[in-house]
């Protein structure tokens, strides 16, 4: 069941970023940019004043990697169109191997229940668009969000009916009851 919750926690986020992404695709590289660094650089704040507070008093080493990660951090707040580039590669990647864990996902669903190739479409189109995104990235950086955005859409929603198509069908293992045999101990 945690498996189940898990995929969909994951489907629906992947809906909601895609929507974000098809609604503000003008600022949306930059304000992803500007929330991951927030992501390194709260952390790392947090951990050198821990330190600096109860850290030296308890013999903890210095936090050399929490300064890094703060760096990191305002570096990404400070500069974000540097990095909207590099982004712009990992999210086309991230499409690539979102596709083909689908089409390797579907292909494994095969062995307990009968898949039809409409259902391949969807992850071929995922693969393609990330494609598109990884030789392009520095098209108008606004059109690769918009295909990123409507293929996250469209990765959430089919992985959803994936998700609830193939879980009725799933082979779930039977327990067979034991025999309970009565054993006598052997007299010497």
């Amino acid at each position: 069941m945690k498996t189940m919750n898990h995929s969909i926690v994951r489907c629906v986020c992947s809906i909601l970023v895609g929507v974000l992404l098809v609604a503000w695709s003008d600022a949306a590289a930059v304000y992803l940019v500007m929330a991951v660094g927030a992501m390194f650089l709260v952390p790392g704040i947090f951990a050198v004043v821990t330190y600096l507070m109860k850290g030296r008093n308890m013999g903890m080493p210095f936090p050399l990697v929490s300064i890094g990660s703060a760096l990191l951090g305002l570096w990404l707040m400070i500069m974000p169109a540097f990095f909207v580039s590099i982004l712009m590669y990992v999210l086309g990647a991230v499409l690539v191997f979102a596709g083909i864990s689908q089409v390797v996902n579907l292909v494994s669903a095969r062995r307990w229940t009968q898949v039809p190739m409409g259902y391949f479409i969807i992850p071929v189109l995922l693969l393609v668009a990330g494609l598109v995104v990884l030789v392009n990235p520095f098209a108008a950086a606004s059109i690769p969000f918009m295909i990123v955005g409507v293929s996250c859409i469209v990765y959430g929603v089919s992985s959803l009916v994936n998700q609830i198509r193939f879980r009725k069908n799933e082979v779930k293992p039977v327990i067979e009851e034991a025999e309970i045999v009565e054993v006598t101990p052997i007299e010497e």
